[in-house]
């Protein structure tokens, strides 16, 4: 399992709240969680998400995540029309085979 930055998930917390993304906040969010704190690593990470419009960010994190689900084919559904096309051209190979046998 991939462990998943606890300083991350208090700037997300923080903002879903609508607080402002704060060192303090980022520690109180992460010492509630049990976690052992870092001052230093929670005051950069409160300026380098100054300024950040988290909205669009998560938007576009979901839009990513969705793709592929989006784009892998139905269990037992139709095949793409990529793949049809790929059968497509199988299937004139094949034929085109079937025919130059017969002539050679």
């Amino acid at each position: 399992m991939t462990k998943i930055d606890p300083y991350l998930h208090a700037v997300l917390v923080l903002h879903g709240a609508g607080k402002e993304v704060t060192k303090e906040g980022i520690v109180a969010v992460v010492k509630a969680s049990g976690a052992e704190v870092d001052d230093a690593k929670a005051k950069v990470l409160s300026e380098a998400v100054k300024g950040v419009n988290f909205e669009d960010l998560l938007k576009q994190s979901m839009m990513v995540a969705a793709a592929p689900a989006a784009a892998a084919p139905a269990s037992g559904g139709a095949p793409a029309k990529e793949e049809k096309k790929e059968d497509e051209g199988k299937k004139e190979e094949q034929a085109a085979e079937g025919l130059a046998s017969l002539f050679g």
